[in-house]
Order: C-alpha cells, then sequence, then structure tokens
C-alpha cells in the first residue's frame, strides 16, 4: 500500500511527529512518500523507523503559489499511483483543492485531510478568504481529523463541514516511556547542575510559540532556575536577543531538537508554554506523562487538558503579567508543584495513552478505503 503525505512542513513539530509515530505503527507493509511545502524541511525523518520504505521526493510540484486551474491539474497529476492521500494544515489545502476539482479526471485515491491549528496570521481571527477556501477544497475529502474542541466547532461552523466528516481525535503518546528519570547530560550543550531547577518547554522555535514571551515572564524567576526550550526553528535569533535584552542569557538554554522528548522532560522542573495558538498541543501531554505540572496561556483545549489542579494556573491569553505571575508562584511552592505533576501524570495515563490514538486513526484511514481496517 503506498500512501502519500502533504504536509505544510515537515520539520519536527507535534503534528509532524505525531505523523511519524503513525508511519512506524502502520509497518513495514506500507509505504510513504512525504513532501513539504516549506522546502528542504523535512526534520521529522529522522524520527522514522529506517525499516520503512519512505521517500521524500525534490521533484513534487510545490504546494504553495497562486491557485491557477493549470497549476492545481498539475499537482492532481503527481497525485496518481497513490491508495491514500493525507494532507496536512493550510500549507497544503492547495492539494486538497487539487483533489477536490481533478479526483475523477485523474482517478485520484480518497483524501483525508488533518488540521492541527493555525499560524500567527490566524492565531487571533480566522481569514474569511480562507474559511471560504477550505469549505471548497475540502467538498470530496473523505474525512477531515481535527484534535481539538476548538477545531472541531471551527471545522463544523466555519468551514461548513457535515459532522459525518470531522473526527476529532485527541493527541496521544507513550506514556510509560515518560517515567524515566534523566540523565544531567542527556541535553546538548547543557548540563543539568545541582542545585538548579528548570523550567522548560518543547516547542518549534516558530512566531506563533512566542517564546520571546516566555524569556520575558521567565525573567523574574529566582538565579536558581534556568529556562531551557527544547526545539528548532527559524525564531532562534529573536530568543536569543529577548534574553541578551533583559541580560539573562546566561539563564536562557536552546540545545536544538531532540528527537525523543521522553529522555530529557525529566530534566524539567515545571513545564510553561507561551503560545499565541495551540489546540491540543503534545508537549503538554508529555507534561503531564512526565509528572510536571504546566503554565500556560489560556489557548485551545489547554485548560480542558490539565488535572483539576493544575487548572489555576492557565492564564488569560495574552495576559503576560498573569503567566510570570503563575511562573513565580509554582516556582517558589515545590510540594504544588509535586501534588499538581502527580494529578496530571494520572490523567494522562487514563486519558492520552498513543494506543488509542493509533487505533482511531486506523479506523478513519480504513473507513476511507472502505475497509474494515488499516493497513
Amino acid at each position: 500500500m503506498r500512501l502519500l503525505h502533504l504536509h505544510s512542513s515537515f520539520d519536527a513539530g507535534g503534528k509532524e511527529l505525531r505523523a511519524a509515530k503513525l508511519i512506524n505503527a502502520f509497518g513495514k507493509g506500507v509505504s510513504h512518500t512525504i513532501v513539504s511545502a516549506q522546502p528542504g524541511a523535512l526534520g521529522a525523518v529522522a524520527a522514522l523507523d529506517k525499516r520503512i520504505a519512505v521517500d521524500c521526493p525534490a521533484d513534487f510540484p510545490a504546494l504553495s503559489g497562486r491557485p491557477t486551474p493549470g497549476r492545481l491539474q498539475r499537482l492532481a497529476a503527481a497525485m496518481r499511483g497513490f491508495d491514500l492521500i493525507l494532507t496536512y494544515n493550510w500549507g497544503a489545502m492547495d492539494a486538497t483543492m487539487a483533489h477536490t476539482l481533478f479526483r475523477d479526471f485523474h482517478g485520484l485515491a480518497p483524501l483525508v485531510h488533518h488540521e492541527d491549528g493555525f499560524n500567527q496570521d490566524e492565531a487571533q481571527r480566522l481569514k474569511p478568504s480562507r474559511n471560504w477556501f477550505r469549505r471548497i477544497g475540502l467538498g470530496r475529502a473523505s474525512a477531515l481529523v481535527v484534535p481539538s474542541r476548538r477545531l472541531e466547532t471551527v471545522a463544523l461552523g466555519a468551514w461548513h463541514q457535515p459532522c459525518g466528516k470531522v473526527h476529532r481525535i485527541i493527541n496521544g503518546i507513550d506514556i510509560a516511556a515518560y517515567g524515566r528519570k534523566a540523565r544531567p547530560d542527556v541535553l546538548p550543550r547543557v548540563i543539568k547542575r545541582p542545585g538548579e531547577k528548570w523550567l522548560g518547554t518543547i516547542a518549534g522555535l516558530r512566531p506563533v510559540k512566542n517564546l520571546p514571551r516566555l524569556v520575558r515572564a521567565f525573567a523574574a524567576l529566582p538565579d536558581d532556575w534556568q529556562l531551557v526550550i527544547l526545539g528548532e526553528g527559524p525564531e532562534r535569533e529573536a530568543i536569543r536577543a529577548e534574553a541578551l535584552r533583559l541580560e539573562i542569557a546566561h539563564r536562557v538554554h536552546l540545545p536544538g531538537f531532540v528527537a525523543d522528548p521522553s529522555t530529557a522532560i525529566g530534566l524539567f522542573d515545571l513545564f510553561a508554554l507561551a503560545s499565541d495558538s495551540e489546540q491540543f498541543p503534545i508537549s503538554v501531554v508529555e507534561a503531564m506523562a512526565a509528572g510536571l505540572a504546566v503554565v500556560s496561556p489560556d489557548v485551545g483545549d489547554v485548560a480542558a487538558m490539565l488535572a483539576a489542579e493544575n487548572r489555576a494556573f492557565v492564564a488569560p491569553a495574552g495576559d503576560e503579567a498573569a503567566l510570570s505571575a503563575h511562573l513565580l508562584a509554582l516556582a517558589g511552592d515545590e510540594a504544588s508543584r509535586r501534588a499538581i505533576g502527580e494529578a496530571n501524570r494520572a490523567l494522562a495515563l487514563a486519558e492520552y495513552d498513543e494506543k488509542a490514538m493509533v487505533a482511531r486513526y486506523r479506523q478513519v484511514y480504513g473507513a476511507a478505503l472502505c475497509r474494515p481496517s488499516f493497513p
């Protein structure tokens, strides 16, 4: 069986690592062609099982550009010969539109679209022109998969998708792997020293994650606290610049992307997000599985994801002062951090294990192929 994956980006972020996890779970009987709308953004390939057949063609038509009929037809033609087509986020929506317009002409396979959230340009307000484009582009998709209640509401309302097409599948991880104690030297370029406490986060270094805001919120924490940001992306220099401006660069660390967060997240004493937009962030599930308290803006489903004991530390969206105050309060209260972390881990064990997630994706993909199971 041949699957085509058309991504807005395949650099290592939440949706990309989830896709890699699913590819690994489907096993060696399925081959995969992976295309990124951003040329060369293929960092998540490192998370794939090397025994699985994966191709990342350099000559696939560009996923972005003016959606002219000729360009969309060329894109549709490139999608021939696969058994299932999987598209991801706005960056692949032109391919979804091409499928809707030219599916019958080119005899294309069924398509399942995935939406995981919004970039900075739609973090505060959806663009009406994109809503219109999505309504048409998703017209002949077999299914639309979203991870959060917020996106489910958007899909059913603003995008006018029928109930039977929209599937909410929450993100899951291998919870058991996150109970391990981490070595203090597991990360490149930074070692946890005796007496240090770490505020940590895992995120693609993109504007929508607003990591300079996290640097500012962290600045008030005592000198024995360090900020460690695991991830890679275009905002690296902006984060460094903010740390330098605040004269805390010696306490802000950017070790880069970590392929297996379960090996490092145990070094954190507290977890935080500062994003302008999220939906059902895998990094929060990872923090919960590691037994950490979480401080975050009230974005997406974050508040509903957390244990009840943690919800008092979810700040109003965009309220940097409240975010900083919550960090300061938990930084000075080890007992509360421990109690909240235990409650979060118990909830993660009960509700966020990856086996249920993989089973739901198998079900949706199988239905698109009119098969009782997938692959």
